[in-house]
């Protein structure tokens, strides 16, 4: 692409005020980044800052998008539309709803911004022929994204990804796109908003995705929630509420919807720092039990009280062991549980969780990272009748899922699930600390780390690309252990999609390193088995520093 060119020629023909204004301010070095190349379009859909420019997010680029996918689609085709409350997120909502009606094509729009499974339900519940939610997730304020579902709800697979973006590239960006104004579109019936019905109907679902099967609990637990300035604090709260959980204390620093996220640059519940408010609400009123979800809800993460009265965050691999034990537990108890049951888990995720599930007689089918790969899996069972035997799925970065109401992760049902254990765990005298002490007690020790390392700017990719093919050549020592096994998954393996995943087994663990999907990262998951924490996490920063020499 002749980024200078491209640039002169928005120049000319971008009329939106924030795009122009700002296109008018770009050095060279800003034009150059800006224009070098289109943001790319992938089963994540886009994602990227928000500005001017081929290779950001604003109104030009997704309505280029939206023409793509209506494109795919073809006129008398209906689609899902949902937001988030991140900068521009209900203006590019609007911008898409344009786009497609101007196509023929029947928008089923939220009315108010709503987590991303709600999106996912909704394709569902109405039939639809694809869904698109206008969110970044847990990226920082800078950024905004545009992901878009198939019609079982599920992300769009590698091979839709494909098609659609060869739609996307025949198109003009600026006289190509076919456009609506949105009252033309109501005023016709082609753009409706999705009726309240179908939201209690997804609040239905996820509270009968309780495994009490009669038990007694007390649900007075106290409660601190933060929806991180994001779309949760409503069905969060309604779940909550309405299954006896009242006893609520919202951080109200974090409690409106705010794009902008004063109170945390990073608002994922992944890093402390976005639950530090929430930790300091837990001190001043002595809370039993911390939730935060992340902005577009469905990332959870949660703290408890720990045995010297502190707080202390878990991990998204120890959250899902819990969960996963609890909800094997509950059905063996009460004869709940299916003749084949399956769970569902990434690659990159605790590798103890298939022996907790192995305990239970549950079979584990991994898949690679990203939820859309659990969702395609539930859609097979589905296909096969056997919808019935999914328990559960989980990843570690903070995202599960116990029904098959939906195809993607939901902290929603996360967070119900977590209280209703917690209430459990706590009506029985026992802490979520003491019965992770006890899986470890019996299945051994096990630390989980992540480590992102980015690489900015338009010499990243290269840069990232250069690091991955060094270690598909072949690493024979980590931290001085034998590599044992290598798995690589660029080929595809054990059944799996292509991807470019490498996992290294060694005597106390396993490394995966993978790119980011969505950001110019690198990522390394670092699993560790040993006697205790202080051994794990001594053999842990070996690892780390060996991988880091290796990543210059």
């Amino acid at each position: 692409m002749d980024y200078r060119a491209e640039y002169e020629r928005w120049l000319q023909f971008a009329t939106d005020a924030d795009v122009a204004a700002e296109l008018k301010t770009m050095d060279e070095a800003a034009v150059e980044d800006a224009f070098y190349r289109d943001l790319a379009f992938g089963t994540g859909g886009l994602r990227g800052t928000i500005g001017a420019g081929t290779n950001r997010m604003n109104v030009y680029v997704v309505a280029k998008a939206s023409q793509g996918l209506a494109n795919y689609l073809g006129e008398g085709a209906s689609v899902v539309i949902g937001y988030d409350s991140r900068i521009k997120s209900d203006v590019f909502a609007k911008v898409a709803a344009g786009v497609f009606t101007a196509n023929g094509i029947h928008v089923h729009i939220w009315p108010e911004l709503l987590p991303v499974p709600t999106v996912s339900y909704a394709v569902r519940y109405l039939g639809a022929s694809a869904g698109v939610m206008i969110t970044a997730s847990h990226n920082p304020s800078k950024y905004n994204g545009y992901k878009v579902y198939g019609p079982d709800g599920c992300q769009i697979t590698t091979e839709a990804a494909k098609a659609i973006l060869s739609e996307i590239e025949k198109v003009d960006i600026f006289t190509d796109v076919k456009r609506m104004p949105w009252e033309s579109a109501k005023i016709q019936g082609i753009l409706k908003p999705i009726e309240d019905k179908v939201l209690t109907a997804f609040i239905e679902e996820v509270k009968s995705q309780s495994v009490l099967f009669g038990d007694e609990i007390d649900r007075n637990v106290a409660i601190v929630y933060s929806p991180l300035n994001g779309t949760g604090l409503v069905p969060v709260t309604r779940v909550l509420e309405e299954s006896g959980f009242t006893n609520i204390t919202v951080v109200e620093e974090q409690r409106n919807p705010d794009g902008s996220f004063p109170t945390c640059p990073y608002p994922n519940p992944e890093i402390k720092e976005a639950m530090e408010l929430g930790l300091q609400y837990c001190v001043r009123i002595g809370a039993d039990l911390l939730l935060a979800t992340d902005p577009d809800c469905d990332r959870c993460g949660i703290a408890v009280k720990n045995s010297e009265g502190g707080y202390q965050l878990l991990s998204g691999n120890e959250v899902g062991l819990l969960l996963l034990d609890y909800i094997c537990s509950q059905r063996q108890k009460h004869g709940k549980m299916p003749d084949q049951p399956v769970f569902i888990k990434t690659i990159v995720t605790m590798d103890l969780a298939e022996e907790i599930a192995d305990h239970y007689s549950v079979e584990t089918i991994n898949v690679l990272t990203g939820f859309k790969f659990i969702g395609e899996v539930i859609g097979r069972m589905e296909a096969e009748g056997r919808e019935k035997d999914y328990i559960c799925g989980f990843e570690e970065s903070y995202g599960y899922l116990t029904g098959t109401y939906v195809r993607d992760k939901d902290a929603v049902n996360a967070a119900f699930m977590i209280c209703e254990m917690f209430a459990f765990y706590k009506t029985r005298g026992i802490s979520l600390l003491q019965k992770l002490d006890e899986i470890y007690s019996t299945y051994g020790y096990c630390l989980n780390t992540l480590h992102s390392y980015e690489f900015p700017g338009s010499s990243g990719m290269a840069k990232i690309q250069a690091i991955m093919a060094d270690f598909h050549k072949g690493v024979d020592t980590i931290a001085g252990q034998n590599v044992e096994r290598t798995e690589d998954y660029l080929p595809g393996l054990n059944g799996l999609p292509k991807s470019d995943v490498l996992k290294y087994f060694i005597v106390d663990g396993s490394v995966v390193i993978r790119p980011s999907g969505t950001e110019p990262k690198l990522k390394t998951y670092i699993s560790v088995t040993a006697t205790d924490k202080e051994a794990a996490e001594k053999i842990e920063a070996a690892i780390t520093a060996d991988l880091e020499e290796k990543l210059v």
